[in-house]
C-alpha cells in the first residue's frame, strides 16, 4: 500500500510541475487578442513588453501597453530617474522593461529606452522618462489618470507629454 500511496504521489507531482511549466511557458501577462505586434510575421519573445497607440477620450493618439492601459509620465521625473515609489507606486504601477526588445506599434523605436529603478528593476521610459499605468484605469482606453495632482500626463505618440485637463470634475491628489 505505501509503494502505491508513492508511486501516485510521484505522479501527481509531475503532472503539477508539468502544469507550472506549462502555465508559466505561455504567460505574458497580457491576454489573448491583445495589442497587435509591430510587424506581421515576426515571433516576438514572450517576455517582451508591448507598446502601442491608441486614440484615448480627446487627447487623441496617446501611448498604451499590451492590455490596451494608457500609460503616464510623471512630471517629479527626470530623465532617466524614477521618483515615483512606496505609496505612489500602488496608484501608478511602473510600465517595466521585460526581457527582449519592446514589440513598438505606431511609436519611433528611438523614443523607447529603460531606466533602471532604485530597487535594480528595469522601467520602460519614452524620450527618457519613466512609463507609469494608473491603478484606477481598470479598461483598455481609460485615462482617468490625466492631470492628477497637475503632475501626471499622458503620452502622444511622439514620446511628449499631453497637458490638456479632462472635462468634468477635478481628479484629487494624484498619489
Amino acid at each position: 500500500m505505501k509503494s502505491l500511496t508513492k508511486r501516485v504521489m510521484s505522479g501527481l507531482a509531475v503532472g503539477v510541475f508539468g502544469l507550472a511549466g506549462l502555465t508559466a511557458c505561455g504567460s505574458d501577462d497580457s491576454p489573448a487578442g491583445a495589442a497587435p505586434s509591430s510587424s506581421a510575421g515576426s515571433s516576438p519573445s514572450a517576455a517582451a513588453v508591448k507598446l502601442a497607440t491608441a486614440t484615448v477620450g480627446d487627447y487623441g493618439k496617446v501611448i498604451v501597453d499590451g492590455n490596451g492601459r494608457t500609460v503616464y509620465v510623471f512630471d517629479k521625473d527626470t530623465s532617466g530617474t524614477s521618483n515615483c515609489s512606496g505609496d505612489c507606486l500602488a496608484k501608478w504601477p511602473v510600465v517595466p522593461a521585460g526581457d527582449g526588445t519592446p514589440q513598438l506599434d505606431g511609436i519611433d523605436a528611438s523614443l523607447v529606452s529603460t531606466v533602471t529603478r532604485a530597487d535594480g528593476s528595469k522601467q520602460l521610459a519614452i524620450k527618457g522618462l519613466p512609463l507609469y499605468l494608473f491603478a484606477s484605469d481598470s479598461d483598455a482606453g481609460e485615462a482617468k489618470g490625466q492631470a492628477v495632482g497637475g503632475v501626471w500626463w499622458v503620452v502622444g505618440a511622439d514620446g511628449q507629454k499631453i497637458t490638456t485637463k479632462p472635462g468634468g470634475s477635478g481628479n484629487g491628489d494624484g498619489y
